[in-house]
């Protein structure tokens, strides 16, 4: 089952310039751990402590992941991963 994750540029390094990548897994937590075999060093920027990091949005069909089970959140074959990180400042 292939899911694509849209990559955002501070992340892009990860993905040899990627603005997207497709991933395998029928959790989004899988999805993650597949993209960590091919993009060495992406799961520690997007996870911390088995959590997403406090400062990274990640939408599921445009739906926040916050609100449906978090790295449990179900991925189906097409869906669409976008990975967004927060933007603060004043």
């Amino acid at each position: 089952m292939a899911v694509e994750v849209r990559i955002p540029t501070i992340l892009r390094t990860f993905t040899g310039g990627e603005k997207a990548v497709k991933g395998q897994g029928s959790t989004l937590h899988q999805v993650i751990d597949d993209l960590e075999t091919r993009h060495p060093g992406i799961r520690e920027r997007l996870v911390e402590s088995d959590n997403l990091r406090r400062f990274v949005n990640v939408y599921v069909n445009d739906e926040d992941v916050r609100f449906t089970g978090g790295l449990g959140s179900p991925t189906a074959d097409g869906d669409v991963v976008v990975v967004l990180p927060a933007v603060a400042g004043g």
